[in-house]
Order: C-alpha cells, then structure tokens, then sequence
C-alpha cells in the first residue's frame, strides 16, 4: 500500500484515541455532546455545561512536536504544506472558539498516557459546576 493509500484510510471521527477520551469521560459522568457542527472546528467533544471543547488531535496530522510527527520521505513538500495548513487552520479555530467564549482543550495521541490527569481536572470542574 502506498502511502498515499495509507493516509486516505485515517479516519477523522471516532478514532481509537477519540473513543477513548470519551470512555474515560463517561465513567466519571461527565456529559457532552459530540461532534458538534454548529461550532467552529467542528470539536470532536463538547461539554456544554463548562463551555469546553475537546480537540483529541493525531500528531501527524496536526504537526505535533513530537517523534510520531515525521514527515513522509516521499513527496515530503505536498507533507508539509498539508501539515502547516492545517496548523494554521487549527490556530483560527481555538481564535473563534475564544471570540465564543468557548475553552479549548487539545489532547494529542501521542500524550495518551498523561491524559488521565487532564480528564481528572475536566471531571472535576464538572462536578463542582454541578453543586453552584
């Protein structure tokens, strides 16, 4: 498979890390909606009670500083404009996000690990918005 093939394959919702943050949110009953397409960027997790919007990011995709974030060898050009646009993209979208009053919070796969400690935090807030 070449890798053009291979990178059409990556799917852009309800990936492995996705389903993952969820699972971890719902068993601390945090509620949110997903997906939702009236907010810019489209975040891949909304919790409405604390105004939060939950990007959970590919490195490749999203230009991570990180190793999992290399460039193809081949055709490494097209590669890098794709990443960088989607770096820019992304800054516009946490801009209008913020102009909505609406957090944003980017959890990058290759982070899976310390991810507990952020969903603790967001579980939290929750909680205590649920007592005022």
């Amino acid at each position: 498979m070449n890798k053009s093939a291979q990178m059409a394959n990556v799917r852009s919702k309800n990936t492995a890390p996705e389903v993952l943050v969820r699972k971890l949110l719902s068993s601390r009953r945090v509620r949110y909606r997903l997906h939702r397409s009236d907010l810019p960027g489209t975040p891949d997790i909304f919790i409405g009670r604390l105004r939060l919007a939950i990007f959970v990011n590919g490195c490749f995709w999203h230009g991570h500083l990180c190793k999992r974030a290399t460039l193809p060898k081949t055709n490494s050009t097209f590669w890098k404009i794709k990443i960088d646009s989607n770096v820019k993209r992304d800054l516009k979208t946490r801009a209008a996000l913020d102009a909505r009053a609406v957090e944003t919070v980017v959890m990058w796969t290759c982070e899976l690990k310390d991810m507990q400690l952020t969903i603790e935090r967001i579980a939290q807030r929750y909680a205590n918005s649920r007592q005022h």
